[in-house]
């Protein structure tokens, strides 16, 4: 059993920056990716991006490309998720997931296995 606890997030003004930790906690992470999804009220849940475990290889939601990057540090078993230039589009609730196989359709949440209890980020205009 893989437990995600995540840090960060809070309010900010548009144009500023945030970042986000997720830490698996209970035993050394060896599943096969990592991700940050984010979900606006009244809006499903949207994939934001990704990172493979082993390989740190990336994906990203459009809307962030440019302006978030996901990193991973193995030793710490934590990943993260860097803000910038942060819009009041991106107001939502940003929730960690991991995934313990491969999976072709990595932006659905059906692709991950274990979900953080989620931080709010709010970017003011």
């Amino acid at each position: 059993q893989v437990q995600l606890v995540e840090s960060g997030g809070g309010l900010v003004q548009a144009g500023g920056s945030l970042r986000l930790s997720c830490a698996a906690s209970g035993r050394t992470f060896t599943g096969y990716a990592m991700g940050w999804f984010r979900q606006a009220p009244g809006k499903e849940r949207e994939f934001v991006a990704r990172i493979s475990w082993r390989l740190g290889s990336t994906r990203y939601a459009y809307s962030v490309v440019g302006r978030f990057t996901i990193s991973r540090d193995t030793c710490k078993n934590t990943m993260y998720l860097q803000m910038n230039s942060l819009k009041p589009e991106d107001t939502a609730v940003y929730y960690c997931a991991a995934s313990s196989y491969y999976r072709s359709s990595y932006y659905e949440p059906s692709a991950f296995d274990y979900w953080g209890q989620g931080p709010q980020v709010a970017a003011s205009s």
